[in-house]
């Protein structure tokens, strides 16, 4: 690949040389004063103000967009054309805004651009929510994620409190997690990693729903979370620490460091303590919440000329021990004690660079690697594994006209070693290349087009298309439609296996990768302070893996290709009502309907765990320098697999509140989740009378196992 890459840039770099140099010069001015510290995006590339209020950058020829963002100004969004050899001079009048536009720009789409313009619809949690999230759960993402509409955190082992993200009702294995567009926790983040990442250090969630694979890879036919950072501020420092206690005898202790280094350096960096002991509610003798004891630290480092170039370098480091299974001096059904543990060491690096060359474009590249080690234990049976990943990409961004493209290439691979189980081993390698277009028709309509070849050194190759429109009837109206198509390489790892481990699990025959083919519509509507979104949506999973019993001795379990189409269709509702500084409410309903061939054969079954309805209701008021929250979270039936007990969840309702208010520059709160102490344990057992084929012990979770959690904390800022 190192070839690959060095090609791509002596092919690129005399088109570059190439082009006449153009340039447009901004002034950002208010009330005849210079504004400092403004960020101007010039056709996707940011820039920032200096002290006299200017930013000269870099233009092909032709149409040039610029948005200019300053806090406390209404933001300006204007379009200006270019002559080729000429520096176009704009002077930029910011008007200051009683009620804050709020404006964001969006990365995971790789052009840059502010949410409103994306043709693909990209869902973000901004700031203010993340903040809102970290009193919640200050240890993990998993809240934050859970309560984005769409998406659903699934527990995937009750023993140890493992989940994974399903998008849309799709398997948790079929999301990509990226941090600041790196796959820092690994090519699947498995089913305790998302529990793993502390939000202190977020700026915002973006959220892509359906297959993403045309631009990020063979890992993403389900949908891509990333999470960005929260940025330095440019003057100042911020320093802050977290205490938090729950009612589950749960502690967390988080910094959050972060401030200058110059004039174009600057640093965050947090650092988290979190514990739990294990809890036994209903005192059957099996841990309802696992015990676990966690130290995380990242530090990241930015720089940024103000004229177009960048770095973001990222380093992370995390140690955690869990316990499960059955409670000390306790025994499983047949008699003996049942420990299942986990413990994981995972040391992570990344690194983004974007430069604007003298033509207009944008220059980037961007690689990460990590290691990761556990340590399983499921009864008698202990299996050690390493997980590696390593990750490069370089990419060029132009705008020429109503054009606006992406060009690139990239690489990752995925290592897997386990010492017991040594019949699993792999190594997958998949170089790629991928072309992107947004071209942008009239105002109103904007198309893309985007397609990636990837070539997968165990299963062969394959092209993933994506296309998307943009429409705006009015101002008041934004149509999308969206289709795409993607591919999964097997591996080992699914919801099953994560549970049960791979000592049961027979030797992998021969498997064909997934093929995942998606469509999706929304409307919305927008009328300050009201938004209202309906989106549609249909994905086709053909082949997609499943565990089957062998009835062989020593491996009564067998990964295999279901004969025929895994079937997932729904809609979304989300109603956002927002006055800035006083009231802001978020109504969403989901509904869903997903079938699958049975494993066994003989017809078609719902795919379990996915409630065919759910809701939620969220409202956050300002009161002086309190805020009050309440939230209302229903979920529906849905069907269950391998119970014993019953066929379908019950639906249930949880409801929950937060009292939030400032002490000088700090805060203190008091949260409670599930007030109606709702608990899967009150309808039936957690542990089985036998264990299962695949070695288990447990049902799978469909209603909260923790019951009503009180927590309290404080966040000081100093």
């Amino acid at each position: 690949m190192p070839l690959v890459f060095l090609l791509f840039f002596l092919s690129v770099t005399p088109a570059l040389a190439a082009q006449a140099p153009t340039t447009v010069r901004i002034e950002v001015r208010a009330d005849a004063a210079p504004i400092a510290d403004a960020e101007v995006v010039v056709n996707g590339v940011t820039f920032t103000t200096g002290a006299d209020g200017v930013v000269t950058a870099p233009v092909p020829p032709g149409a040039v967009e610029i948005t200019v963002v300053k806090e406390g100004f209404a933001p300006l969004t204007s379009s200006i054309t270019v002559a080729a050899g000429q520096t176009q001079g704009v002077v930029v009048e910011l008007e200051e805004s009683l009620e804050i536009e709020e404006v964001v720009i969006v990365t995971a789409t790789r052009t840059d651009t502010r949410l409103e313009d994306q043709p693909m619809r990209v869902e973000v949690v901004p700031g203010e929510e993340v903040q809102e999230k970290i009193m919640m759960t200050p240890g993990d993402v998993s809240m934050l994620l859970n309560e984005t509409n769409g998406l659903r955190v699934q527990t995937t082992s009750p023993s140890l409190g493992g989940a994974n993200v399903r998008i849309q009702g799709l398997r948790g294995r079929y999301t990509q997690i990226l941090a600041d567009g790196l796959p820092l926790y690994g090519g699947q983040t498995g089913s305790i990693g998302l529990l793993q990442i502390p939000p202190m250090d977020l700026g915002q969630v973006e959220v892509i729903k359906g297959v993403a694979s045309a631009l990020y890879g063979m890992s993403a036919i389900g949908g891509v979370v990333n999470l960005v950072s929260r940025r330095p501020p440019a003057s100042g420092r911020e320093r802050e620490i977290l205490v938090n206690g729950t009612s589950h005898g749960g502690t967390d202790v988080v910094n959050w460091l972060a401030g200058p280094l110059g004039d174009r350096w600057g640093y965050t960096f947090v650092g988290g303590l979190h514990a739990q002991p294990r809890s036994d509610l209903d005192e059957d003798g099996w841990t309802d919440l696992p015990t676990y004891r966690r130290v995380v630290a990242r530090p990241r480092l930015f720089w940024n000329d103000g004229a177009g170039r960048s770095l973001l370098v990222a380093l992370g480091a995390m140690g955690e021990e869990r316990r499960g299974g059955t409670m000390p001096g306790r025994q499983a059904p047949d008699g003996r004690p049942f420990p299942e543990n986990l413990d994981t060491t995972r040391i992570d690096g990344g690194a983004v660079w974007r430069m604007a060359t003298s033509a207009g474009r944008v220059l980037a590249a961007r690689g990460s690697v990590t290691a990761q080690e556990h340590t399983h234990t499921f009864g008698a049976v202990v299996e050690d594994d390493d997980h590696h990943t390593l990750f490069g990409e370089v990419s060029l961004t132009g705008t020429d006209g109503r054009h606006t493209w992406v060009a690139g290439g990239a690489v990752q691979g995925d290592r897997f070693r386990s010492r017991q189980v040594p019949r699993f081993n792999y190594t997958y390698v998949a170089p790629g290349a991928f072309v992107q277009d947004e071209f942008r028709v009239t105002p109103r309509l904007t198309l893309s087009g985007s397609a990636r070849v990837d070539g997968h050194n165990e299963f062969g190759m394959f092209v993933s298309p994506r296309i998307s429109a943009l429409v705006r009837p009015d101002e008041a109206w934004t149509i999308r439609v969206s289709a795409g198509r993607g591919y999964f390489a097997p591996t080992p790892f699914t919801e099953e296996t994560e549970a049960s481990g791979l000592t049961p699990v027979a030797a992998l025959g021969e498997l064909r990768a997934e093929r995942a083919d998606n469509v999706s519509a929304d409307l919305t509507w927008t009328r300050r302070p009201l938004d209202v979104t309906v989106t549609v949506f249909s994905s086709r999973i053909e082949g997609a893996l499943d565990v089957r019993e062998t009835s062989q001795p020593g491996v009564p379990v067998a990964i295999v290709n279901l004969d025929g189409t895994t079937l997932t269709r729904g809609t979304e509702l989300i109603a956002h009502y927002r006055r800035e500084g006083d009231i802001d409410v978020i109504l969403t309903h989901m509904f869903l309907w997903s079938t699958e061939p049975r494993s066994e054969g003989g017809g078609r079954r719902e795919v379990p765990l996915n409630p065919r309805h759910s809701a939620t209701f969220d409202l956050l008021k300002q009161i002086g320098p309190a805020r009050i929250g309440f939230e209302v979270f229903y979920t529906g039936r849905q069907a269950l697999e391998d119970n014993p007990f019953r066929e379908r969840g019950f639906p249930h309702v949880l409801f929950g509140g937060l009292v939030d208010w400032a002490v000088g520059s700090s805060r203190v709160y008091v949260n409670v989740e599930n007030l109606a102490d709702v608990r899967q344990t009150r309808e039936h057992p957690l542990v089985m009378p036998r264990r299962g084929f695949d070695g288990r012990w447990t049902v799978d979770a469909w209603a909260p196992l923790e019951g009503r959690t009180l927590n309290a904390g404080l966040r000081w800022r100093f």
